[in-house]
C-alpha cells in the first residue's frame, strides 16, 4: 500500500500502527494476537491494544476459540461508513464553530492586548506577513490594501516570496503604493505614487490592511524584522493618514 493510500486511511482517524494491524488481518483472515503481531511487525502488547481500538471503531471483530480470542477484519466497506461518520461530525463541528463558538469568542475577546501585537524575524517573517496580507485582504471582501515603502527596503521585500505580485494579481487584489525614493515596478491591479527620499531615509515598509497594520524594517543591513498590529483603531488611523497623503500627491 502506497504512502498516499496510508495517508487516506489516516484521514479516517487510523494511525500507522492501526493500518498495519488492519492490513495484516486482511491478509491472514481470522488470526490470533500472536499471528497478527508477527505479520504486522509489532509487539504483542501493542497489537492487542491496537486490536481493541479497531474493534471499537467497527473495523475488527473477534470470536472465542478455546480459551483465546481470534480476531478478523470486517468488510472494507466499513471504511466508507467510518469516513461518512467523520464527515458528518466535522460538518456539525464547523456549523457549531460558525454559529456559536467563534461569535462567542470574538464577543468575549479583549479589544486590545499584547496578543494583538506579533513579532517575527528574518525572511520567514517577511514571507509570513506577505501571505497574511493576501489572505486577510481576500477574506475582507474589499480586496484592496495600501503600502508605504522606502527604496532601501524594496530590494529585500520579495526575496522570500518572489511570485508575490503574480499571486496577488491572480487573486484579484488591488494595492495602492506610496513609494519613497525612486524605483518600484509598475504591476497589474496596482497604483503607485512617489515621494522624494530625504537624506538618510531608513528602510521601512508599512502595509495597511484593516484591521491590521504590518511594519517591516531592517535590524541590520540584511536582516528584516516584522511587527503585525491587529487593531481596527490603529488600522483606521493609518488608513486615514495614507488616504490624506495619497490625495495630496
Amino acid at each position: 500500500m502506497t504512502t498516499s493510500k496510508l495517508d487516506s486511511l489516516g484521514q479516517l482517524g487510523l494511525d500507522r500502527r492501526q493500518v498495519q494491524v488492519y492490513r495484516a488481518l486482511h491478509k491472514l483472515g481470522p488470526a490470533s494476537i500472536r499471528d497478527v503481531a508477527a505479520e504486522a511487525g509489532i509487539n504483542r502488547g501493542s497489537t492487542y491494544e491496537t486490536l481493541k481500538k479497531l474493534v471499537t471503531m467497527g473495523l475488527v471483530s473477534y470470536l472465542p476459540r478455546g480459551r483465546r480470542r481470534v480476531f478478523q477484519a470486517e468488510d472494507p466497506e466499513r471504511l466508507l461508513s467510518l469516513g461518512e461518520s467523520r464527515q458528518q461530525a466535522l460538518s456539525q463541528a464547523m456549523e457549531e464553530l460558525r454559529r456559536d463558538i467563534i461569535p462567542a469568542l470574538q464577543q468575549s475577546r479583549t479589544q486590545f492586548s499584547p496578543g494583538n501585537v506579533r513579532f517575527y524575524e528574518g525572511d520567514d517573517g517577511v514571507e509570513l506577513v506577505l501571505r497574511d496580507i493576501l489572505d486577510s485582504t481576500a477574506r475582507s471582501g474589499v480586496k484592496d490594501y495600501a503600502v508605504i515603502s522606502t527604496k532601501t527596503l524594496r530590494e529585500h521585500l520579495y526575496r522570500p516570496f518572489p511570485n508575490f505580485t503574480r499571486t496577488r494579481v491572480r487573486r484579484g487584489i488591488h494595492v495602492r503604493v506610496i513609494a519613497v525614493g525612486e524605483g518600484g515596478d509598475d504591476a497589474e491591479l496596482a497604483q503607485r505614487k512617489w515621494l522624494p527620499a530625504g537624506a538618510g531615509t531608513d528602510a521601512s515598509y508599512i502595509a495597511i490592511y484593516p484591521p491590521k497594520v504590518a511594519m517591516i524594517t531592517l535590524a541590520d543591513r540584511n536582516y528584516p524584522v516584522v511587527v503585525i498590529i491587529d487593531s481596527a483603531a490603529i488600522a483606521s488611523t493609518q488608513q486615514l493618514l495614507f488616504d490624506t497623503l495619497w490625495q495630496l500627491l
